[in-house]
């Protein structure tokens, strides 16, 4: 291949790194940015939270649904949101890339342009990776944060009696996956909450300094998830539909396409909201909504006090 021929081959790994790293900007945790054998990112606290998600084109994003800077932003999204929960500051980002040697370069600075967007939003920064060729497009993120002091938030604090709470939007982006596979664009609210989740990276922090007994990133389906605090704690949670949040657009878009809007809020992943357990006492902090409680050790997740009859979120392999 010529070296103008627009391809990442015909463009050449080290003028690819070049482009998709020169004059970007970094937070002043950044020691040592990209170019280097290795990033220097400081650590306040003396611990760092670190968290790794790999994306793979076709089971996790499709161009053909996503503009490649929605890719990107999703893949420093889907990371960060781990690290925020937490109860950690995130700091700073590792893009491992592969691609196939005939991908356009402008698809990849236009996916790399959204992490870096994405990453500004958090105030983090990109500070190294690696890119290699593949078969098909793979995307891995490593992300790092700083707990600033605070005992990390883990799945196993929960205790009988605590309050379950989530901060962020449920069922959005499997609305959109549903809109997508049908074929359809709009509605765009919807559909654009399934190609680039928005987390509110802050929400993790406020938790923790709200006394969060536990907490995790909702990306597998809100009872999933929880599934995963209940089990890891050896609590039930029961989870209350009258306090879940099922939007008009969400009724909407359901009587449409023939779906109930509540299974998305119960069972949808992606959306990357946060659930927490609180002591009964505690003020929930800002932005977060009380929707169930932390009852009998080692009874599961229920709705409404009985067992859900259908899958409770995504699992690979399945």
């Amino acid at each position: 291949m010529s070296p103008n021929d627009g391809t990442v081959a015909g463009t050449g790994e080290f003028r690819l790194i070049e482009a998709v790293t020169a004059d970007r900007k970094q937070p002043e945790s950044t020691l040592l940015g990209p170019g280097d054998d290795a990033a220097v990112v400081a650590t306040p606290d003396g611990r760092t939270v670190a968290s790794t998600d790999v994306l793979v084109q076709g089971v996790h994003f499709r161009l053909d649904w996503s503009s490649a800077e929605q890719v990107g932003r999703k893949a420093v999204a889907v990371n960060l949101t781990d690290i925020a929960a937490m109860g950690a500051r995130p700091t700073s980002v590792l893009m491992g890339f592969a691609c196939p040697s005939d991908t356009p370069t402008a698809l990849v600075t236009e996916l790399t342009q959204g992490m870096w967007l994405e990453a500004d939003r958090a105030g983090v920064g990109i500070v190294g990776g690696d890119m290699v060729r593949a078969d098909q497009i793979v995307i891995s993120v490593t992300a790092l944060g700083d707990l600033g002091g605070r005992e990390p938030v883990t799945r196993s604090g929960a205790r009988p009696g605590d309050v379950v709470a989530v901060c962020g939007r449920l069922g959005w982006a499997a609305a959109g996956l549903a809109v997508l596979g049908r074929g359809f664009r709009s509605p765009v609210s919807v559909v654009n909450a399934q190609r680039c989740p928005e987390p509110d990276y802050e929400a993790g922090i406020r938790a923790a300094d709200g006394g969060a007994t536990s907490m995790i990133d909702v990306s597998d389906g809100l009872l999933s998830d929880l599934g995963h605090i209940a089990e890891a704690s050896g609590v039930g949670i029961d989870v209350r539909t009258a306090d879940l949040d099922v939007s008009s657009r969400l009724t909407e878009v359901g009587t449409a396409l023939g779906a109930d809007p509540l299974k998305w809020v119960l069972t949808g992943g992606e959306d990357h909201a946060f659930a927490a357990t609180f002591p009964s006492f505690a003020e929930l902090p800002e932005g977060w909504t009380e929707i169930g409680v932390v009852t009998m050790p080692d009874s599961g997740v229920t709705v409404d006090g009985k067992r859900y009859g259908h899958d409770s979120g995504w699992q690979h392999w399945r």
